[in-house]
């Protein structure tokens, strides 16, 4: 049932399905939710408690040894379209003591000794956990691909290993979230202007930005690929248009919740007398 300003799922509308076109994606628009920024914003709120509050019997479950289900978010997009900014506002509103944020870069010469997915391994959510992978094993396709970095069969390979890899950990409990954040050229262009025009964000500029612009295009025929390719039943890929950034938050807090709702995880039992330990307490 849709909550709130949906008017449909988001999980069901977002979803990345059977004859998915991304160039039929509009970046400036927001399906499936009927409100605005303004009530974007309060649903964003309202959302952040449900979401913290799911998250901590998560956790409380998994201490205790009854439960053994965890959460993988993993965010892809061109640069500016703001995956720093759902970390901080969808997920940084839950408890850090239950987030695992993992922020990938390019691999590290040991890293490159070992096949692709060996440091994405390593870095999987415990039982209990929310875990975000900020960039991810699909740089292993997408720049890959762009960038002639593997062969077209060595692509092809990893594409397989990725279904193949992605089940097992879904089979061990953990729910795949994936999502690639969909701006428009324009949009990003403003962003990196406005990275520009202003001293305290120079730090957030890279220079090889504008280099991936001139190769747009391609981006967008990988990503295409991606999709085609990866998603599955089991790790469903989800397109969310993100020129505007309180529905890019909001669409991808919404996945969070249905997942969440979906374990539904609850209270552990106290594995000691209440009553007993009430007057203990009282006592003392």
């Amino acid at each position: 049932m849709a909550k709130r300003g949906w008017t449909s799922e988001a999980s069901d509308i977002l979803r990345a399905g059977e004859g998915f076109r991304l160039a039929d994606v509009d970046p400036d628009t927001h399906p499936g939710y009927e409100g605005d920024k303004k009530s974007g914003a309060e649903d964003l709120a309202v959302g952040i408690e449900a979401l913290g509050e799911l998250q901590e019997r998560l956790f409380a479950a998994s201490r205790a040894g009854v439960a053994t289900d965890a959460v993988l978010l993993v965010l892809q997009a061109m640069d500016t379209a703001g995956k720093g900014g759902v970390v901080r506002h969808v997920v940084g509103g839950v408890d850090p003591q239950g987030v695992e944020l993992a922020a990938f870069k390019a691999p590290t010469a040991e890293e490159l000794e070992h096949d692709f997915l060996w440091r994405i391994e390593k870095r999987l959510p415990e039982p209990g956990f929310i875990g975000v992978f900020d960039r991810s094993h699909y740089e292993d396709v997408l720049i890959g691909k762009v960038r002639s970095l593997a062969s077209a069969d060595e692509i092809e390979r990893r594409y397989d290993a990725i279904n193949a890899f992605e089940a097992q950990v879904a089979a061990s409990g953990v729910r795949i979230i994936k999502v690639m954040l969909h701006i428009s050229p324009d949009e990003q262009k403003q962003r990196l202007t406005e990275r520009l025009d202003r001293p305290d964000k120079y730090w957030k500029y890279n220079p090889s930005d504008v280099d991936e612009r001139l190769v747009w295009p391609e981006y967008m025929d990988a990503y295409q690929a991606v999709f085609d390719r990866t998603s599955t039943a089991v790790a469903p890929w989800y397109v969310v248009p993100a020129n505007h950034k309180w529905y890019a938050r909001l669409a991808v807090q919404e996945l969070l919740l249905t997942a969440m709702e979906d374990i539904d995880p609850q209270w552990p039992a106290a594995d000691f007398d209440v009553e007993a330990e009430k007057k203990r307490l009282a006592a003392s």
